[in-house]
């Protein structure tokens, strides 16, 4: 077989750990060059360019999840990592093309259902939730360390180099597929499923959501996290940005902030969720959580001062602890043949949120002017100087999405108020079970219902 050794949760590792330090890198460069790119409607466009990336990978990455059950796992790696990091080599290019490319690929920038699926097909189900929390700890690594890198570079040597840095990685990780990562699918059961048809309910992106209303309970549970993951997604996508370009924040401020929260959240989500789950309960656990996110979107939303954006970002790590605590809350409440459909809805509305969110908070920031009306920008006072300007416009809600945002996780946690310690959730659906008995396999996680394996430790570096 193609690769070294044998197949191993290692080599999915490599793979995330490459492709993301690789984009890393570009935080820094991608801030600025978004801004010379959209002077006067900066947020309104990022928001659009994530929003469509993000429903784009929601749409996409049931039928890839899909076709790599039939044609293997390496082929859809080598697809997947090659169409994410296509957009790098183009920042220096021409940044038009560069932000079109990258709405567009999300098509194929699933590549974490790949992984998933591959450590899936090598590790037995006890194993599972550690190798997914060892695929989201690398993740989670390789965000801390590469903005810093990208941005001391990009400061003392220009970014050009910070992009050429970040090619080579890109190449070095498409390499590393090639000639290293074997397959995972069993040989003997990919000639028998290449003439397998894959059916609409396999590539229905809205498959898991379907479910929802069967049990009142994950009804629940689902707009609980609908409901706290739509203005996180909507952060992630926009506030490195604003804390550049409204907060004054230079290029290293911004890496130490990602880094700081990086290195927070870990420990929130090992060290302190463990303790909370012991203490205080897997339902209250969930709670606290939203409440430390209300308190950080509110704190995003007044603060008008850098010390603040520090301080919320200390609160925000302690609000990472929610997701991982309603996938374990599922994981004890529902069957052991329910495991993977009850994920897999709350996983779909993540993905569902990782679209709409980015969209509507650069509508927002739109709705309420919060732009830079091509205020100079430079390192040592345009930064001040923009920061100075927005807040005389917006002196009572510096950020107003952050502030809908908290509105939003509040009736998050007026719904969660209802969710039982402990129940029996009951999605059971003859349809998913009889058509996954057909055309899945004993290590496959891509069944209709598991369109994409649960991120039992998501990370909100």
């Amino acid at each position: 077989p193609q690769g070294i050794g044998s197949p191993s949760v290692y080599h999915a590792v490599i793979v995330i750990f490459l492709e993301f330090f690789a984009w890393g890198l570009l935080t820094a460069p991608t801030l600025g060059v978004l801004h010379e790119t959209f002077p006067k409607h900066t947020f309104l466009m990022n928001g659009l360019i994530q929003g469509v990336k993000g429903l784009l990978s929601f749409l996409s990455a049931p039928l890839i999840g899909a076709l790599s059950d039939v044609w293997g796992r390496k082929s859809f790696l080598l697809l997947t990592v090659f169409f994410t990091c296509a957009p790098i080599p183009l920042m220096k290019i021409s940044p038009w093309w560069y932000f079109a490319v990258i709405s567009v690929s999300g098509v194929f920038a699933v590549t974490f259902s790949v992984v998933f699926a591959y450590v899936a097909d090598i590790t037995q189900e006890h194993e599972r939730s550690m190798a997914y929390g060892l695929v989201s700890a690398t993740f989670a690594a390789s965000l801390v360390i590469s903005p810093a890198i990208g941005a001391y570079l990009g400061r003392e040597y220009g970014d050009s180099l910070v992009v050429v840095l970040a090619t080579a990685i890109a190449l070095l990780d498409i390499c590393f597929i090639l000639v290293a990562v074997p397959e995972s699918l069993p040989e003997k059961m990919r000639p028998a499923s290449w003439g397998a048809p894959i059916s609409w309910e396999q590539a229905d992106p809205f498959a898991s959501l379907k479910k929802v209303g069967q049990d009142s309970i994950v009804l629940l549970i689902c707009i609980t996290v609908f409901l706290s993951y739509l203005p996180e997604a909507g952060q992630y996508s926009s506030f490195f940005l604003y804390l550049r370009q409204i907060m004054g924040f230079s290029s290293e401020s911004v890496a130490a902030f990602i880094a700081v929260l990086g290195i927070l959240s870990i420990i929130a989500q090992t060290i302190v969720l463990s303790l909370l789950m012991r203490s205080i309960g897997n339902k209250n656990t969930i709670l606290l959580g939203l409440g430390f996110q209300i308190l950080q979107l509110a704190w995003y939303g007044f603060g008008s001062e850098p010390w603040m954006m520090w301080a919320a970002g200390a609160v925000a790590a302690m609000s990472s602890i929610t997701f991982p605590a309603v996938s374990a809350l599922v994981s004890r409440s529902a069957d052991a043949d329910q495991q993977g459909v009850v994920q897999g809805m709350i996983t779909g509305i993540r993905g569902l949120c990782n679209g709409l969110g980015p969209a509507l908070y650069g509508f927002i920031f739109y709705i309420f002017h919060v732009e830079l009306n091509e205020l100079p920008m430079s390192e040592s006072s345009g930064g001040s100087v923009a920061a100075q300007y927005h807040l005389q416009q917006n002196s009572i809600i510096p950020g107003p999405p952050f502030l809908f945002g908290a509105c939003s996780v509040l009736l998050a946690l007026l719904v969660a108020l209802f969710i039982p310690e402990h129940t029996n959730l009951n999605v059971r659906s003859s349809n998913w079970k009889k058509h996954c008995g057909s055309h899945g396999h004993p290590h496959s996680p891509q069944a209709p219902g598991e369109a994409k394996e649960p991120l039992l430790q998501d990370t909100n570096v």
